[in-house]
């Protein structure tokens, strides 16, 4: 009798109710449209990811190649009912949040990873996948965890998380953060932005194909920034930075 295997492989997909796209208006004056894309979607994005896996500043490395494994896992059909949402300003790429359902109750928030600085992008395309959490999925918590300062300052401490430290986090068992509904509800107004429904034309250009950014993050000059701190628990920076100079 012939296995099919490839049933077997996949896991069983939950049903989600799709994200609405929405849009907002950056500090610059940009609109930004932010909206789900499907499997079909993920060969364009990935190129874009590929290269700040050699970025090492504020670990996007780490970041980029978790973040280029779980999209392709998604891909794959390798991943239970994860989603994707990415950002664009005028159709080019400027952000891509994912995480995926636990339960009906609980969600988990795989990354955050800004292509565009300075504008809170990374900030905004946040707070939007928690509102895909709270108001669209109508789930109690997201687990969350942060791989640099940066993220530490805009999750933790911007929303004011509550530990979970009992559970651990899928991105390699560390300690778990939870938003709540009710953490959520306390930072919705000043940090959740964005008007629906989208313009056509927004919708249109966002759709008309992901391009690449423009000003993508890149990694320092001067080699110590790139871990910004001498404390930096894999000093590879300084260590090439010592060889360089020829220290010993």
């Amino acid at each position: 009798m012939t296995v099919d295997l490839e049933k077997i492989l996949r896991p069983i997909e939950t049903p989600l109710i799709k994200f609405p796209a929405k849009y907002m208006t950056l500090a610059n004056g940009q609109e930004m449209v932010i909206r789900q894309v499907e499997r079909e979607d993920i060969p364009d994005i990935l190129p874009h990811i590929e290269p700040l896996i050699h970025c090492e500043r504020d670990f996007y490395n780490v970041v980029a190649a978790r973040l280029y494994a779980e999209l392709l896992a998604y891909y794959s059909y390798r991943v239970q009912d994860e989603y994707v949402l990415i950002a664009q300003i005028d159709g080019e790429l400027a952000a891509i949040v994912n995480g995926r359902i636990v339960s009906p109750e609980i969600g988990m928030s795989y990354h955050t990873f800004s292509l565009r600085r300075g504008l809170r992008v990374g900030a905004h395309a946040f707070a939007t996948k928690m509102e895909y959490h709270m108001d669209i999925l109508k789930q109690k918590e997201v687990l969350i965890v942060a791989e640099s300062g940066i993220g530490f300052r805009r999750w933790m401490i911007e929303y004011k998380l509550e530990k979970r430290f009992d559970i651990p986090h899928e991105l390699g068992g560390c300690p778990s953060w939870s938003l709540t509904k009710e953490l959520f509800e306390r930072a919705r107004a000043t940090l959740v932005v964005g008007r629906r429904p989208v313009p056509e034309h927004l919708m249109a250009k966002a759709k008309a194909g992901i391009l690449a950014p423009s000003d993508p993050p890149k990694a320092p000059e001067d080699l110590l920034a790139a871990t910004r701190s001498m404390l930096d628990s894999t000093g590879t920076s300084l260590i090439e930075m010592k060889k360089k100079l020829g220290a010993k």
